[in-house]
């Protein structure tokens, strides 16, 4: 049981991170820093899209109109981080 939970959890942090990334690739390519045309950008781009839409479309929906702003991945992010904390917890409640 252990070892599942720790694996789980290994997966939201990396579930996170593509969160993140996605989130800066998008900034550089709205500000034209790094171009889509790019073979390798673009299925970096498609594929961080394709895992993370997904989850971001729900919150989406939810969340009123700010203007531009996507504050989406960040509530995503501490949900994810409060699940990690409660798959945390209960990983030291089986070590004790």
């Amino acid at each position: 049981m252990y070892s599942l939970l720790k694996l789980i959890d290994t997966v939201i942090h990396l579930y996170i991170w593509c969160l993140i990334i996605s989130a800066v690739m998008s900034w550089l390519v709205a500000f034209n820093v790094i171009n889509t045309r790019n073979r390798f950008v673009y299925s970096v781009g498609d594929f961080l899209y394709r895992i993370t839409e997904p989850a971001l479309r729900p919150i989406r929906n939810i969340l009123p109109n700010l203007g531009g702003i996507d504050i989406s991945p960040i509530i995503l992010i501490l949900l994810l981080f409060f699940v990690s904390s409660l798959l945390n917890n209960e990983i030291r409640a089986l070590l004790l």
